[in-house]
Formats: structure tokens, sequence, C-alpha cells
């Protein structure tokens, strides 16, 4: 194939855009399956008319095409040697709703939330849901006939779809649906290429219909294959639903007009306990007979066992959890099974009377559930539905355990065969040592489970091999179907013929070629599959052909090793939600997939294949996907499997710069902790130059910064030496000591944030001790891959606070980002150094501090509203449980809203360029206008120095830190200032007096500054 034309020629049709270098191809590569095939090249179309273009272009080179949604895909038929075209970036949108018909009309490149959110408005919403909701394509989930939990209520896409717009690979658009007879006779009547396509379809119906009724399971699950059930009489001869699940094998499908259902506006959730997930899978037909629920849904206790493990982790013992959600198991039901069951009604009370009805109905059964719990409230139903939906997550990478993948992953059979098979799944993994969660949408007996797989040896893959030849058996067995969900792909299609007979298979390979002739589209998937073993991501040589290079992060949760820190990104593609969390900040605003979690992950582990990526760590592909992450690891929270990208884009950096000069901003920002010190010296010089033209601006381009923000100003006064000066004996001698860090933004900065937390902790009872002299944790250079002198000044750190670390004395934080440090890049960088270890375990945030040591210490209440934004870090790594005690403490009004990052992220925002216009457009997609919008007497909080300077800079409002909310309320009382907020200077009496010689001091840092240039003076022992 003449691949460099078939690029210029689509260059030059399409308006969307076109990408055959090597960055994209690898971004491609793989889906969330086990295989992994480069594409020949990537489109972006920004109309349906660069999908026909496209279409046409391919043809004419023969080249393969493989619609892609988004990319999650479980069974290997979204990766593909072929043109991939994405339709998410440009073509995701809901074209209309039909309140009247009950119907939309939607591109292929929708999120699903999108539609059911607006559908919502009506009450109405789209049947089908699967648990990637928030991040899968309307398109994706037609190419896979994609279910979800409340296909219970409403059955797959195919029994939600009214019509198809489509476009074949030979260049014929058509609409399809439902079709009489008469208007069957009258297509073919007409002739020509449709004419054709439906006569064939006829008479592929004729020959094969008494064996479609004979093979075809009757069961609510059965995905697997071709729907030529749909084109039998008594079904409508619906071409629409045939083509749903063809997995883009047979067309490209270019809109879609889908059925609506009414959406009861309130639900509940009642979870049954029993003593094994078989008994539960026993119970779930009847269930499912009996009340008829939205949603039937089973949880295997091994799922709830790695939530728990992966949110207490044995280093975690002593640290908050990352989980959200582990406080919430104990209100689950005793059991080792469970069953979810979610009702609805019109108004609460109606669903929850249609619950204790049920409830008290199952009490009176010859055999009950164990035990039952009713959730009524968003936040407890919330919280079950997550932990259901974090399934894949749970059950991927759980420390202690083998890793985990998909290929016998969805499986379903007859509902009342549930429990049957379950025990014959758990009899297999014993024979073959395998150990994997069960659950699913048992009221449809559909099973999820991520078996341990070893997929990178030749033995390990002949017993995948053999194991996947027995469930199949087992299934087929039960009458049931190879994919209930996730359909065939590569992963199940080998197995066809077991399930339908060679009869039938023959059909599907007539059915595709009537569609698709040339077998273009998505080749070596459903028909005339790749075989199972085949095109893996892993495989026999994978260990050997691995690059291992060494790094200066140890990965202590990845075996010490950066590939496998790769590994961890399954392809579940939450980075890609466009709402919601914290995680990716930077796709939201780009929607490319280069700039997720995913994509980033993805490009490194290509990186260290050298297959794609081949400049290892000096590829300008994974520097340019880095270059826009704002490293707040939002992903090591959010992500499912906690892929950390923070860690990895300041190791990568780390390498790509070596021996070389890093940007201006890097000496700028990045060593702000030394700048900062030093204008210490004549702070009212420093503020002069750097807030006044034009040495302001002369500063800002010097340091490549961009001139449209203003620099921080810094206080006319350190906290430190505040301290020094008005605290030199800490009160409280002989109580609880405890040490407050002088981060460089709270110290340097705003001295007063900290001046109010010392205020607190000693009202609170504590001697409190602020460590003098140089002492920095050194987040800014984690930025910038400074990752030698940041080691130096950890180690520096740690040895100077050896005294109070040995005694055991809490540190309280007050920057989350400082904090992280401690909790997280410390353990990474010396896993193995047990005073670091000691200093991980008793750091905490201020609030977090004082929920802890200072549980029956009650502070002042304050009658006033108050909205909180969480700091990423802060949200990403510990919780925000600990800042809501302490708020409803305060006797505060406050909400949470889901506000995400708010885009300056260190020295990220004040960079010139791209970095600046991504912070600016991450600031504004929530947390700006949700500030703009905020009632001037209600509290804004934000604890991050970013966080409060993106507010400042960007609104007329100022946030305040939490401490300074709390000695706030000492100061004013109940009910607040008058008028919302103090003045600055209103902490402590005396912070902020000028240092004295200030002419002298002034003279001393432009002397040294111009003599030294700078990093002479920062450069660290022995080169670091």
């Amino acid at each position: 194939m003449d691949v460099r034309g078939l690029e210029e020629d689509l260059r030059r049709a399409l308006e969307g855009e076109v990408r055959f270098d090597d960055g994209s191809r690898a971004l491609y590569a793989t889906d969330g399956s086990n295989y992994r095939q480069v594409p020949i090249g990537v489109v972006i179309p920004r109309s349906l008319d660069d999908v026909l273009q496209t279409v046409r272009v391919c043809r004419e080179y023969g080249a393969p095409l493989l619609s892609r949604g988004g990319g999650t895909s479980l069974a290997g038929q979204c990766c593909n040697v072929a043109v991939v075209i994405d339709w998410m970036k440009y073509l995701g949108k809901v074209l209309e709703i039909d309140v009247a018909t009950k119907s939309a009309r939607v591109l292929p490149g929708t999120i699903l939330d999108v539609l059911r959110h607006q559908a919502e408005e009506y009450h109405l919403t789209f049947g089908p849901d699967p648990s990637t909701h928030n991040h899968c394509t309307l398109g994706g989930m037609l190419g896979n006939n994609a279910c979800g939990s409340h296909a219970q209520m409403a059955g797959p896409v195919s029994h939600n779809v009214l019509e198809l717009d489509v476009l074949t690979y030979d260049g014929l658009r058509l609409t399809v649906g439902p079709t009489s007879d008469e208007e069957l006779q009258s297509i073919i009547r007409a002739g020509g290429r449709r004419g054709d396509i439906y006569r064939e379809l006829r008479d592929l119906r004729d020959r094969y219909a008494d064996e479609i009724r004979r093979r075809y399971p009757r069961i609510p699950r059965r995905v697997s294959g071709y729907n030529l059930d749909a084109l039998l009489p008594e079904h409508g001869f619906d071409v629409a639903r045939a083509l749903v699940g063809t997995e883009g094998t047979c067309v490209t499908i270019l809109s879609a007009k889908l059925k609506l259902v009414h959406s009861p506006p309130h639900r509940v959730v009642v979870m049954l306990g029993y003593p094994d997930i078989y008994t539960a899978g026993d119970h779930a037909h009847e269930l499912a007979e009996r009340f008829h629920p939205l949603a039937l849904e089973g949880l295997d206790y091994r799922l709830i066992h790695n939530v728990v493990v992966k949110g207490h982790t044995s280093e975690q013992a002593t640290i908050h959890p990352r989980s959200s959600h582990v406080e919430f198991l104990e209100l689950l039901p005793r059991g080792h099974g469970y069953l979810m069951l979610e009702l609805g009604g019109d108004t609460r009370q109606e669903a929850i009377e249609r619950a204790c009805e049920m409830m008290d109905e199952l009490r009176e059964d010859r055999r009950p559930p164990e035990d039952m719990r009713l959730y009524s409230d968003m936040e407890h139903i919330e919280h079950a539905w997550k932990i259901r939906e974090s399934g894949l997550g749970a059950t991927a990478r759980v420390p202690g355990q083998p890793d985990t993948h998909p290929g016998w992953e969805d499986s379903a059979v007859p509902p009342e065969k549930l429990g049957d098979y379950l025990r014959g799944m758990r009899e297999l993994y014993d024979k073959y040592g395998y150990d994997a969660s069960l659950y699913g949408h048992f009221g449809q007996a559909c099973v999820h489970t991520r078996i341990n797989f070893d997929l990178k040896s030749s033995r390990g893959i002949q017993k995948y091999r053999a194991f996947m030849n027995e469930a199949v058996d087992l299934c087929v067995s039960m009458g049931g179907s190879l994919s209930g969900e996730h359909g065939d792909g590569q992963a199940r299609a080998e197995f066809l013929p077991r399930m339908f007979g060679p009869e039938l298979v023959l059909a599907f390979r007539e059915f595709k070629t009537i569609w698709d002739p040339l077998g273009k589209m998505n080749p070596g998937k459903v028909v005339d599959p790749n075989p199972i073993d085949q095109q893996l991501r892993f495989g026999r040589d994978y260990e050997a052909r691995t690059w291992k290079p060494r790094t200066h992060f140890k990965f202590p949760d990845d075996d010490g090793l950066l590939y496998r820190a790769t590994e961890r990104c399954v392809g579940v593609g939450k980075c890609r939600r466009d709402s919601g969390g914290t995680m990716c900040p930077s796709y939201m605003v780009t929607k490319e997939e280069k700039h997720t979690t995913r994509g980033r992950a993805h490009l490194l582990f290509e990186m260290l294949q050298g297959q794609v990526i081949k400049k290892g760590w000096r590829d300008e592909n994974v520097k340019e996907s880095l270059e826009l992450c704002l490293a707040c690891k939002g992903c090591k929270g959010d992500c499912p499997v906690n892929v950390d990208l923070a860690t990895y884009k300041a190791e990568f950096l780390s390498h790509y710069y070596q021996g070389h000069l890093r940007p201006r901003p890097a000496y700028a920002m990045g060593l702000i902790m030394f700048w900062a010190r030093a204008a210490m010296l004549a702070p009212g010089l420093v503020n002069l130059l750097t807030q006044h033209s034009p040495t302001k601006e002369l500063l800002q381009k010097l340091g490549g910064l961009t001139t449209k923000r203003p620099m921080p100003r810094f206080a006319p006064e350190s906290f430190q030496r505040w301290v020094g000066r008005q605290r030199p004996v800490p009160r409280h001698q002989g109580h609880q000591r405890v040490l407050l860090w002088p981060d460089t933004f709270n110290n340097h900065f705003f001295p007063e944030t900290a001046a109010s937390a010392l205020e607190v902790l000693e009202d609170a009872g504590f001697e409190v001790v602020v460590p003098q002299g140089f002492l920095c944790c050194g987040r800014p250079l984690y930025d910038f891959g400074m990752l030698p002198t940041a080691k130096w000044m950890l180690r520096r750190t740690v040895e100077r606070l050896r005294p109070y670390i040995e005694e055991g004395v809490p540190l309280v934080g007050l920057e989350p980002s400082c904090v992280s440090v401690f909790r997280d890049e410390l353990r990474n960088l010396f896993p193995d150094w047990g005073l670091a270890t000691q200093l991980r375990r008793q750091t905490f945030l201020f609030s977090d501090f004082l929920g802890k040591y200072a549980k029956d210490w009650q502070p002042p209440h304050m009658e006033k509203k108050a909205v909180v934004h969480g700091h990423c870090h802060h949200k990403s790594l510990f919780k925000l449980n600990d800042e809501k005690g302490l708020l409803d403490k305060l006797g505060l009004d406050y909400q949470v809203p889901e506000t995400g990052c708010c885009g300056m992220a260190g020295s990220f925002g004040f960079e010139e360029g791209e970095k600046y216009e991504v912070s600016q457009k991450v600031g504004e997609r929530v947390l700006l206008p949700k500030v703009r919008e905020t009632p001037k007497d209600t509290l804004l909080i934000a604890d991050g120095f970013s966080c409060r300077e993106q507010i400042a800079q960007n609104t007329d409002r100022k946030a305040l830190h939490m401490a300074q909310v709390v000695r706030m309320a000492k100061v004013y009382g109940a009910s607040g200032p008058a008028g919302g907020y103090p003045e600055r200077g209103w902490v402590t009496n005396g912070l902020g007096r000028p240092p004295a010689r200030w002419g002298l001091r002034a003279a001393v840092v432009v002397g040294m500054s111009l003599l030294l240039g700078g990093p002479r003076l920062l450069k660290p022992p022995h080169g670091g």
C-alpha cells in the first residue's frame, strides 16, 4: 500500500485532522483488551462529509477501516492495522430529542451520559448503560451491542435502535431500520446496490431461518455473533438491529435514531447478603421475575475484598485510603455474596415503599437472604453503584496479587442456570490454578470476571488457551453465549463455531460479504478472526524485548520497574470523560487522546517496546504528550488502577533533559524555593521589580512566563522570621508537640495563612514548633524533572528533621501539594529508608491532623455559607472527609461542588504560550464560573496556593485557607466579619512588619543575583 500517498490524499480531501505520525499510531495501537495492532494512521473528522471522504480515499488505496468509539473494547475489536476514525473530538452531539416519539438522534461520537443527561430533562433515558457510561460513545455501543446494568429494564442496544444512517465501504449511503414485506419488495425491485443488498439479505434469511431459530440461545444476553435473528419475519426484517453488534466489520455508522424509555425520577437500592455468590446466583432469576427491578447486579466478596485491599494496602495502613468507598463497605449486609437491586418510583416515598414491600416479602421466604439493607439517600446509592462499577479496576491490579486480564469476562447463560454456571466457573478456576472475582448483571445472568492469565510466557499462553476451550464448552453446554455484553472481536470469535455451528458461521461470513465484499471493514474480527493467542499486547517474548532503564523513582508498587508501572493502564478510558472528577484536566479542554492518562501511559509503554516509539528518553512524541500534563495527580486517585502520570512525567523529563538546558520556566519557577528565600532579603524591592512595568514584563519574558498574569507578590516578612520574632519560645510547652511545616508558598507569599494555623493549633492545646532555616520539600522541581536536586533536597530535609521524626512528632502541612511530596514522592524515591517512611506516616494536612489528634477540641461556631474547592493532590491522595468534619464542627453551611482542577497547577499556569491558554480553559470549565456565581457573603475555601491564585487573578473574589476560616470564627464570632471577608492584615498583630535595613538588603540580593546568575547559588553537592 502507498501509505504516503494515502496520507497526502486524505489531507487534501479532509477539513479534519490526518495523523500518520508514529506518536498517533502508537496511541491507537491497543484498546482495553489483550491485543495490540499498530494502525496505518488516524483520521479525526470534523464533519460527516469528512467521513465520506475518508471512506472514499481508503477505498481508492485499498486501506482497511476501523471506526473507533471510546477505545474501551475488551475483545480486541478496537485495534487493527487499518485507518482508524476517531469520532469523539468533533462528532459527538445529540442532534434531536423527540419527546412525543420518545426518540433521539445522535452522532456516533456522542458520550452516552450526554444523551442521558439531556433526556432526563423529560424523565426519559437511553436504557443500556455500561459502567463506562460517562466516557463511552454511542457509536461504540452500537458496534458492540452494549448492555449495562439497566439493560435489565430496557434490553441491549439492539432493542433500542430505531434507525441507522450507514455508509458501505464501496460508497453507498443508506438509512436502515425495520422493513415491511411491501417495502422490502419495493427496494429489491428498485435495483441498484441498495436493492442488491436487500435481496441478498432476504435470501440469506430464507436459507438460514430454521438454523437461526434452532441455534440462537433464547436468553436475555446473547451478544455473540451477528444479529441475523433480526432479519426473521417475526422480527420485522430489521436491518438496523441486524447491523448493531457487528463491531465495525460491515458498515460505517454515520448517525443513529434511538429509542428512549421512561426514567423513574426517584430510585433506591436494596443490597441482599448471601452465604456465597453461588447462592446469590441461584436467587437472582426469581427476584427478577417477582419484583422487576430496574437493575439487578451481583457482587462477589472477592471484589469487595479487592476494594478494601486497594484502599488499605499495607504501606498505607496508617494513611488515609485512596478509595472514598472503603468506609461505605461497613454498611454492606452480612454475607460473602451480594445482590444489588435498584427500584424506582415517581416519588421518593413510592420507591422506598416498593423496596420495603419487597424486603417484607423476602423475610417470609423459605430461604431468605442472610441480611438486607436499604439505601435511599443519594450518597449511599452513589457509593453502592461506584463499588459495582469499579469492578474492572478493583480486579485488574490488586497489591499482592497477580495482574488479571479480560478474555472470558462477559459470558452469559440462561438466568435459571446462573448459580450452577458460577459453580462450574469456580471449578475451572481451581483446576487451572486461577483466581478471580465473579460479579456482573445477575438479573440477566451475564457474568463479569477478570482472570490472572499469564500472557507473557509460552506456557502461560498455552494454559490460557486450554482454559478458554473448557470455559466455552461449559457455557455452550448450558445454552449460553460466549459474550453477553462486550462482543466477540478477537477474544472469542475463534470459538463461534462451537456456539452456533459451522452453518451459521458461514452465514455470518455471507452477511459480512453482502455489506463488505472486499473485506476491508475491521478485518480479522468476528468473521475469519485472528486466533486468540496472536497479536497479544504482551506475548511470549515480552519480558525479553522490553527495555528496562534505570530510574530515579523506585516504583515500589510496581516491582521497582517503570514498564510494570505502564502496564497499569488497562485501557478502561475513564480519563476520556468530559466532566466529573479531577483526572486529565488537559484532555477535558483539548479532547486529544494524547492528553489522556491512557494515551500518555500507552506512549510510555510503546517507548519501552521500542517498535514504534524508537528514540527512548529523547522521543518528542512522548515529550509532547507529557508537556500539557498538569501533574495534578488526579489520575492516581481517579483512575481505577491508579496510573500515576505525574511521577512518570517527572521521570521522563529528568532523562529527556539530562545533560541539556531546560526551558527558562524550569529555572524561574522550578527553583522558586531559592528565589523566594533570596527575595526575603529585600521583598519591597523585589515586589517593585515584579509588579510594575517595564521590569515586570522584562522579568517575565526572561523567565519564559506569560505577561498575561501578574506575578505573586512576596510578603514583607516571611512566616519563619515572624515566628522567630513573635514566638521565640513556643506556647504550651510540655503539651503534645507538633511541627508546623513552613512551605515556600505560605512562608514567603501568604504567611498570614501559616500564622492562622499556628494560632488555631495553639488554641487546640498543642505546642507548635516551626522549624527554622532553609527547608523545602522541593515540590516545583518535579514538574521539570529535576529529580537529582529533588532527591538531594528531600535527604537534606529528612536529616534536618531527624530529631522530631525519631520522637514521633507529627508534621502538619498547609499546602496540599507539599504534603503530597512527603506522602508520595518520598516513598517512591526512598522506599527502604526507615526515617523517610516514618516521616511519611506522621505527616498530615491541617484538617487531617485536627481530625486525628484533636477529636475533642471544639472550634468556635460560625453561621455562614461556604463553597469549598479541593486541591487536586488533596482529593487524589487523601480525603476531603476531614475537611468536611472540621467544617461541620464550625457549623458552616457548606457545599463541595465538583469543580475539578483549577488549572493553575503550580508553575503550569504561569508559563507562556499553550500552557497558559490551557490553564485558563481548565479554570473556565467549572471552577471560575462557579466562583463568579457565588454570593459575595459566601466564603470561598481553597487550601491550595495555586487554586487561590487562579481565583484571585480571574475573578473579583479571594479564597481563604481552612486555617484562616477557623481563626476567623474565633476573631469575629458566629456571624463572621461584616460583608464577608476581612482585610489582609487581620490575621495576627505584627505580621508583615517590614524588615530593617531595607536598602542594604536590596543591594545584597541584587548584587548576588548579578554576580552568580542564580544557578550557582542553588547547586547542591556533587553536581546533583
